[in-house]
C-alpha cells in the first residue's frame, strides 16, 4: 500500500492503534483537538457498510443476503458472530473492506488539514505488512488487559468472556508493544493520558517541521 500522503508532498503520517478498550478513540480525539489531521478506519468501515455503502454489494455477494439488514446495511451482530466462529470468513470480510478503507484514506488524506496525519487503525499490527509502508511511525495505546476488559464491559454491556473472545482475535499486547515506535500508557487517569498525548504531539510537530 502506498503512503496516504504520498501525492505531491509527504506529511508525517502516524499509525495509531491499540487493543479494544485501550483508549485509541480518546487519544485520537485529543490529537485532533491539538490540530492533527485524523482519519479513522473504523469510521470509514461504517460508511462502507451503511445503507448504500460501497462495500454492501460485495459483502452480499460473498456472504449472502442474510448478512444485509432490510434497510440495506451490514447486519453487524450477525457478521460478528460469523467471523468470530470462522477465521476464513473473517479473512474474506477483510479482503473486501481493507482495500476500500485504504483507498478512502489515500483519497481523504490530501483533503485533511493538519501539520501531520494520524491514521486510526485498530488492526494495524494484525495487518502490519499492509500498513507498514503507509505510516512513518506506529503509536500504540497500551494498558493492562484487565483494564481493557473492564472498560469494554462498562461501555458495551458485554461480559468478560465475550470481551476476551474479541481480544483473542486481536494481536497480543506484547505484539503491539513490539511494533510500537511510540507507546502511549493509558493505565492511569485522563490527566496522565492528556499529558502523554500533548508530549507526543509536540514531538510530532518537530518531526513534521
Amino acid at each position: 500500500m502506498t503512503t496516504p500522503a504520498s501525492s505531491a508532498e509527504h506529511r508525517l503520517t502516524i499509525g495509531l492503534t491499540g487493543g479494544i478498550g485501550s483508549g485509541k478513540s480518546a487519544v485520537a480525539a485529543l490529537l485532533a483537538a491539538l490540530g492533527a489531521g485524523v482519519l479513522d478506519a473504523d469510521a470509514i468501515a461504517h460508511e462502507l457498510t451503511a445503507p448504500g455503502g460501497a462495500a454492501i454489494a460485495a459483502i452480499q455477494q460473498a456472504f449472502g443476503a442474510e448478512m444485509i439488514t432490510p434497510a440495506g446495511a451490514l447486519d453487524r451482530d450477525r457478521m460478528r458472530a460469523a467471523v468470530f466462529a470462522d477465521p476464513a470468513k473473517r479473512c474474506a470480510l477483510e479482503s473486501i473492506l481493507h482495500p476500500r478503507i485504504g483507498q478512502a484514506m489515500r483519497e481523504r488524506a490530501a483533503r485533511t488539514a493538519g501539520p501531520y496525519l494520524v491514521l486510526v487503525i485498530p488492526l494495524l499490527v494484525e495487518n502490519l505488512p499492509r500498513w507498514r509502508s503507509a505510516v512513518d511511525r506506529i503509536a500504540v495505546v497500551d494498558c493492562p488487559e484487565s483494564q481493557q476488559i473492564a472498560r469494554v464491559m462498562r461501555r458495551s454491556g458485554l461480559d468478560a468472556a465475550q470481551v476476551r473472545a474479541i481480544m483473542a482475535t486481536q494481536a497480543t499486547r506484547e505484539a503491539r508493544r513490539r511494533a510500537a515506535d511510540d507507546l502511549i500508557d493509558n493505565s492511569a487517569d485522563l490527566a496522565a493520558l492528556q499529558k502523554r498525548t500533548r508530549d507526543l504531539h509536540a514531538g510530532y510537530l518537530r518531526m513534521a517541521g
